[in-house]
C-alpha cells in the first residue's frame, strides 16, 4: 500500500486539518442502511454530528439517492442530513481521467476525491484495487474508523 507523507511533509493546510474530509462511495451508505452499528454506520454518524465532513457533488449524490431508492428496505431512508450544502463541490472533476478504474460508475467518486483533496471511502474492489495508482487515498470503512475515530 502506498504510504501517506508524514504530517510534517504534508502541505500546511492538510497538516493542520483535524476534520477528516471524505468522499463516500454509495456502498458505504448501503452498508450503513442495513447495519447502522457497523463501520459505515459509524462514519455516517460522525458526518451527521459534524465531526467529519463528507464532500459531495451533484453526480455522487444523484447516484447515492438512486441506488438507495432501488433497495426496498432503504428506499425511504433519509440521507439528506449527510449532504451538507457547505460541503458540496461545484468544480469540474473529470471522471474520464480515471479510466484505469474498471467500473465507469466508480470514476466519479475518485475524481471528486482528487478535486476535493479528500479520502475516498469504499468497499468496492474496483476502487480498492487501484488505490496505489490514483493520487488520493482510498480506504475501507474499517480503515477510516481506525484512523480517524477517537471514540
Amino acid at each position: 500500500m502506498r504510504s501517506r507523507p508524514s504530517r510534517e511533509s504534508r502541505p500546511e493546510h492538510e497538516a493542520d486539518s483535524v476534520t477528516p474530509r471524505l468522499v463516500l462511495d454509495t456502498n458505504v451508505f448501503v452498508a450503513a442502511g442495513f447495519n447502522p452499528r457497523n463501520k459505515s454506520g459509524r462514519i455516517l454518524e460522525r458526518i451527521r454530528e459534524g465531526s467529519w465532513i463528507m464532500v459531495w457533488n451533484r453526480d455522487t449524490r444523484r447516484e447515492t439517492v438512486a441506488v438507495l431508492a432501488r433497495i426496498p428496505p432503504l428506499s425511504h431512508w433519509d440521507v439528506d442530513s449527510a449532504f451538507s450544502p457547505e460541503a458540496e463541490v461545484k468544480a469540474e472533476t473529470h471522471p474520464e481521467r480515471y479510466a484505469l478504474i474498471q467500473d465507469p460508475d466508480d470514476r466519479k467518486f475518485a475524481a471528486l476525491a482528487v478535486a476535493a483533496a479528500a479520502v475516498l471511502v469504499t468497499s468496492d474492489d474496483h476502487l480498492l484495487s487501484q488505490r496505489d495508482r490514483i493520487e488520493i487515498e482510498v480506504l475501507t470503512p474499517a480503515e477510516v474508523v481506525a484512523r480517524f475515530d477517537e471514540g
